[in-house]
């Protein structure tokens, strides 16, 4: 008997001690997962189990994402999960997102995971409108995300109709030239073959590199008021903060780099800015609620963060994912290099075969000219003598039918051999990028103390204040500067081809159905100005800092 009641306080003891739990669902951009969390965990612990079944090292660029009365939320790293405003429905459900965006997606992005996601969020964005992008861009990213899904074009399994089902133009795009499906999917084909030889991590990269210099991308939109009552529109992203018209998202009327910024602060619903330069008056602005206040303040500092980092050396962790990184590239390059050479070999055995074959159908060819010589004395002999020849010229016939063949199945390996060498050399010249570009260590997600020369915090009740010190800003304003440069360089050959079919596709546009943001991005190509987004912040910053504060006031 006591022995029974032992083993049920026992029970009741292990039953006691087992941790209460909540289920969470995590939405990813192309899979959902469920997990069972602890009531007492942290932001930082379920995003750390979900980095890690991930397998996702760069966290610093993404978050938990989840809905407030309509205004976008993140989880915040040091608070419980059940203490956030979110609904207590099981599952919990928040959306896993980049909520930071790299100034340079190919210098900064080292895992394949971390592009995939970024690939998967850009291409969404751009899908659902929420990223601008002019018809011609939207027709070359549609032939990078084609190559990423389908591998190399193959004319005989990519048939006319294989991209019926995929969504890979915005409707506006569609709906704005007279144009049948079909003869889209022309145009977007005739690009993607000619990414031949490009893997899938390569191709999503092209797409981003491309998608990185649209002026909406990785740009969060607020709407906010002067002191004059002026309604505005702030952008925050990884250069700055940025001031728009509400009518137009696309060309800022004034910038602030984040290295011009000292300070940023808010008071309730006001947010103040201080420039870099102390003799500057500040300038503020206020937001619709406090809760906005508080997510323009988490962007500014996860942005600027960033931005200081990226110029500074990596850290061990970073330095350890580059390192993987140039082995995988290394054992890519070293598998690229023995499809060249088997491909090289079957080349030549092709080429041998085709020449062997071509000499035969000369041999034909000869018996079949002298038999046709030889005198004829019977009718019998005759006939025989035509049934020969008839079988002759069939043969060579053949033979040189064969011959051709062979002769273009040599030229294709050829030609693939040349495609081949030509992946080896770029996965050598990116092997060789990636040893020598300047790298970026990582952003810790939590909110945590910064060292004493980053930045320092004071919060007092609805208040928050950031401080940005201006150690080495003179100096990265001149890399900034470099950047610029050759950033533009690269994006020249670029411009040329889309122009190419934007001249080609003109003529069947429906003028009538051109949206805000068409008119006004053809007006800014019109004035010269659809140049790259760098340029663009550059041309807003010439003037001093002191004149963009008063003109911001007077707006």
């Amino acid at each position: 008997m006591a022995g029974a009641i032992a083993s049920r306080m026992s029970f009741s003891s292990l039953k006691r001690k087992q941790p209460k739990t909540f289920t969470v669902r995590i939405v990813t951009m192309d899979a959902e997962m469920e997990f069972n969390c602890e009531m007492k965990w942290k932001g930082k612990d379920l995003f750390d189990l979900v980095c890690r079944t991930l397998g996702l090292r760069e966290t610093w660029f993404f978050g938990l994402q989840y809905t407030i009365k309509d205004t976008v939320a993140w989880l915040k790293m040091d608070k419980k999960v059940l203490d956030h405003d979110v609904s207590k429905e099981e599952p919990v459900t928040f959306h896993f997102l980049a909520k930071f965006y790299p100034e340079n997606a190919e210098e900064e992005l080292v895992q394949e995971i971390t592009q995939h996601l970024f690939f998967l969020q850009v291409k969404k964005q751009i899908l659902d409108e929420k990223i601008y992008c002019p018809p011609e861009a939207s027709v070359l990213l549609a032939s990078y995300a084609v190559q990423a899904k389908y591998g190399d074009y193959d004319p005989s399994v990519h048939k006319r109709g294989f991209l019926a089902q995929e969504e890979l133009l915005p409707k506006r795009v569609i709906n704005l030239y007279q144009m049948t499906p079909e003869m889209w999917e022309e145009r977007i084909t005739a690009w993607y073959a000619e990414h031949r030889g490009r893997a899938r991590d390569e191709a999503e990269m092209e797409y981003l590199k491309i998608a990185q210099d649209l002026e909406m991308y990785g740009v969060n939109y607020f709407t906010i008021r002067n002191k004059k009552g002026t309604e505005l529109l702030l952008g925050v992203d990884a250069l700055g903060l940025h001031i728009y018209d509400p009518e137009n998202k696309l060309t800022p009327k004034i910038s602030f780099p984040w290295n011009e910024i000292r300070n940023i602060s808010y008071s309730d619903k006001e947010f103040t800015i201080k420039p870099l330069d102390k003799k500057i008056d500040v300038f503020k602005f206020n937001s619709s609620k406090l809760r906005v206040n508080k997510l323009i303040l988490q962007l500014c500092i996860g942005n600027h963060d960033l931005f200081m980092r990226r110029r500074k050396a990596d850290s061990l962790e970073v330095q350890q994912m580059k390192a993987q990184a140039r082995e995988e590239k290394a054992r890519k390059q070293m598998r690229s290099e023995e499809t060249a050479d088997l491909l090289a070999e079957k080349a030549q055995i092709t080429e041998e075969e085709a020449k062997l074959l071509a000499q035969k159908a000369a041999e034909a060819e000869q018996e079949m000219q002298r038999i046709k010589a030889t005198a004829i004395r019977t009718e019998e002999e005759k006939r025989l003598m035509e049934q020969k020849v008839l079988e002759a010229e069939v043969l060579a016939l053949k033979m040189a039918e064969e011959s051709e063949r062979r002769a273009k199945e040599a030229d294709q390996l050829k030609q693939d051999l040349q495609e081949a060498r030509e992946a080896e050399r770029r996965a050598k010249q990116k092997l060789l990028e990636i040893t020598t570009k300047p790298t970026y260590p990582p952003m810790n997600p939590l909110p945590a103390p910064l060292p004493p020369d980053m930045a320092s915090f004071s919060l007092t009740g609805d208040s928050l204040s950031f401080d940005f010190k201006d150690t080495d800003m003179k100096r990265l304003s001149m890399e900034i500067e470099k950047e610029k440069v050759e950033y533009m360089e690269k994006s020249k050959h670029l411009q040329e081809q889309l122009n190419e079919l934007k001249t080609e596709i003109e003529a069947l546009r429906l003028k009538e159905r051109e949206t805000a943001l068409d008119m006004l991005h053809n007006e800014n190509s019109d004035r010269g100005g659809g140049g790259s987004k760098h340029n663009t912040i550059k041309k807003l910053t010439l003037q001093s800092a002191k004149s963009r504060v008063a003109f911001f006031e007077e707006l």
